[in-house]
């Protein structure tokens, strides 16, 4: 395990990397559609090029093991947060158009851009692996009932668009390959590694610019808004800090390391775009990413120096 010494210096080039992209933001390097052209770019490019690249290993029997664990704690801390989150919301004492705002921001997190950022970074290949496996159900219940919050039977949820999402696509590819007795060519696994590893400094470019576009007005409204502070401290620190509670089945660290470190990233950025699409508080899920992202900047290290601690007490 890393000390948290060097995890600091592993977070610091991205937080720079997203610096650069705040800075790009603001002097107008990056256009006002460069957001949306980054993020479909990530999302339909380079983050299935990444898993397919990850997913390039044969199946094994500790393999399938980690699937197991990881499943069980994907669903365990989704299901835990889908019903906090629920509680939290019936006793919030706001606007309807931001009820639906509060609850996804505590239940989603930005697990597919920093998520990956931060677990290839520590464990590269191999922790893309778990992470692809541990995302699996967040990916369903993000284009599932994510959109279903915000739209309570209004429209229905787009199922064809479910299947056909590139990050599932890809996760089936790269687990059906996985199994086979076959292999991609070399100059195949050559691609897809170069362009999956723009991931990384792209997630953060557009991290950072995103958190540009906040305007001053729009921090001075909401920065003493008690309920986005509450689905902060769920959704960074409360409910990751729950799984520790599986130290007790013993479940390989380096598997709980990445169910812990996901299931603390600042909220998803989709919780905006499901807002200005269906008519919700934009600007309230907004604030509610930025604050998030900013805050994860001191609840990671903290999470991660917990796990640290702990570490010699269960293995």
């Amino acid at each position: 395990m890393l000390s948290i010494a060097t995890f600091m210096q592993v977070l610091l080039p991205l937080y720079l990397i997203a610096s650069v992209g705040f800075i790009a933001r603001k002097i107008n390097v990056f256009h006002t559609q460069t957001n949306q052209v980054i993020t479909l770019l990530l999302l339909n490019i380079t983050l299935p090029a990444l898993i397919i690249y990850s997913l390039n290993t044969k199946l094994t029997k500790e393999l399938l093991i980690s699937f197991e664990w990881l499943v069980a704690m994907s669903i365990f801390i989704l299901g835990s947060s889908v019903i906090v989150a629920f509680i939290l919301r019936k006793k919030a004492r706001l606007p309807e158009q931001q009820k639906s705002v509060f609850e996804s921001l505590i239940i989603f997190g930005n697990q597919g851009f920093i998520g990956y950022a931060i677990i290839f970074i520590l464990m590269a290949e191999e922790g893309i692996v778990y992470l692809t496996i541990f995302n699996s159900c967040y990916l369903l219940l993000i284009w599932s009932y994510g959109i279903y919050l915000f739209t309570k039977g209004a429209h229905k949820v787009n199922w064809k668009g479910l299947i056909v999402n590139p990050g599932i696509v890809s996760t089936v590819i790269g687990i059906v390959m996985m199994v086979l007795p076959l292999s991609w060519p070399e100059a195949f696994v050559a691609t897809v590694e170069s362009i999956g590893k723009m991931t990384i400094p792209l997630s953060m470019l557009l991290i950072g610019s995103l958190l540009a576009d906040i305007r001053w007005r729009t921090f001075r409204q909401y920065s003493t808004n008690r309920y986005l502070w509450i689905a902060a401290a769920f959704r960074l620190l409360v409910l990751p800090i729950c799984l520790l509670l599986i130290l007790y089945v013993h479940v390989p660290f380096p598997l709980l390391v990445v169910a812990v470190l996901t299931s603390a990233m600042p909220s998803a950025t989709t919780t905006s775009v499901y807002a200005q699409k269906f008519g919700a508080d934009a600007s309230f899920a907004s604030f509610g990413v930025l604050l998030t992202s900013v805050l994860c900047l001191f609840t990671l290290p903290l999470l991660y120096s917990l796990l640290h601690w702990l570490y010699p007490y269960f293995y």
